[in-house]
């Protein structure tokens, strides 16, 4: 019988020789996703059966969303990144992020799955309304950032 207990996750995002920032203004739902849009192999099947394998470099790329309380600090702190972008770009220091999803086993050890990613900008401003019904959304800031390398680990 196999079990996976999951919680306490972590999302962290930093700069390239900057110290990260662990993610604490998360919101509900899907707080944190990753999206690997592309597939990592092309494959083609010829004559005779022979069979043709290519690597796909974007299979390495990663989409992620993260879904932060407006006008948290870590909102702050990704509004300022975006910033930092637009006013310079070429000076723009790449993001760097990781998630780690804690595993347990319910026998007391728990795996560590880790996603490691490198060369991140952030895509676009999060969306903004204004609703007088109670939606809870309006609360929410819902940042998307492409990275270009990701590495999975379990430990």
């Amino acid at each position: 019988m196999s079990v996976s207990l999951t919680g306490n996750d972590t999302v962290i995002i930093g700069q390239n020789g900057i110290a990260p920032r662990i993610f604490t203004g998360l919101a509900d739902g899907d707080t944190a996703m990753l999206e690997f849009p592309n597939d990592i192999v092309t494959g083609k099947i010829g004559k005779n059966g022979n069979t043709i394998f290519a690597f796909n470099a974007t299979g390495q790329q990663v989409n992620a969303t993260i879904r932060l309380i407006r006008g948290s600090a870590d909102d702050k702190y990704m509004n300022a990144r975006y910033n930092e972008y637009i006013i310079d770009t070429a000076a723009f220091l790449l993001l760097e992020g990781e998630f780690v999803k804690r595993v347990g086993d319910g026998s007391g050890t728990i795996t560590a799955d880790t996603y490691r990613m490198a060369g991140g900008v952030i895509q676009r401003l999060p969306d903004v309304k204004e609703n007088v019904e109670g939606d809870i959304e309006q609360s929410v800031s819902v940042w998307r950032v492409m990275f270009t390398n990701v590495n999975r680990a379990l430990t």
